[in-house]
């Protein structure tokens, strides 16, 4: 219900429209490149979440969870793996649209990063309990075997997107860059 009525008041310009598909592209194709790849589904990327956190940091919460579902649609399209409708709806459209979330926190985009991954890791965490518990070694609780592998290649792209957050060049154009939406509106 409340998604509902902050959705209405958001305001979808034609600009928010071109930087969210320049964001959702952008993400897509460093998707592609997978530094380490998990047997059963989860890579690790160079930064492909970055782009949709940027997104919602600079135009909210609601048009980066709007962004963040197109992109999970895209990546189940990419190389989607699935044994059930709601473990779809976990692991691509909820997920990647819990992206948005980093929206919550414009004026911190480290703070953004770890938020949006963590939204993303409990959504892939709540999978593995659920769908897929058989590939939990014996005698190993699901939600240990869950927090575990989900929480690798999750903890890795947090930490690759937060490291060049930090590089000062990076905060400088990303300051600019917002402030140079900011000013548009």
């Amino acid at each position: 219900m409340i998604f509902i009525k902050k959705s209405k008041e958001v305001k979808i310009t034609t600009q928010m429209m071109v930087y969210g598909s320049a964001a959702i592209a952008l993400a897509f194709i460093l998707s592609y490149v997978r530094l380490y790849r998990l047997p059963q589904g989860g890579t690790v990327t160079p930064a492909s979440m970055l782009p949709m956190i940027i997104f919602s940091v600079m135009f909210g919460p609601i048009p980066g969870i709007i962004a963040g579902f197109a992109y999970g649609l895209l990546q189940y399209m990419q190389d989607g793996y699935v044994v059930h409708w709601a473990q779809f709806l976990l692991d691509y459209p909820i997920a990647f649209s819990l992206l948005g979330l980093a929206g919550l926190f414009r004026k911190n985009l480290l703070a953004a990063t770890f938020i949006a991954g963590f939204g993303k890791f409990i959504m892939h965490f709540l999978s593995g309990i659920i769908f897929f518990s058989e590939y939990a070694p014996e005698g190993t609780p699901v939600a240990i075997y869950s927090l575990v592998y989900n929480g690798s290649f999750m903890l890795a792209d947090i930490l690759i997107c937060a490291a060049i957050v930090l590089v000062p060049q990076i905060n400088k154009m990303f300051n600019n860059l917002k402030s140079n939406v900011t000013t548009r509106r």
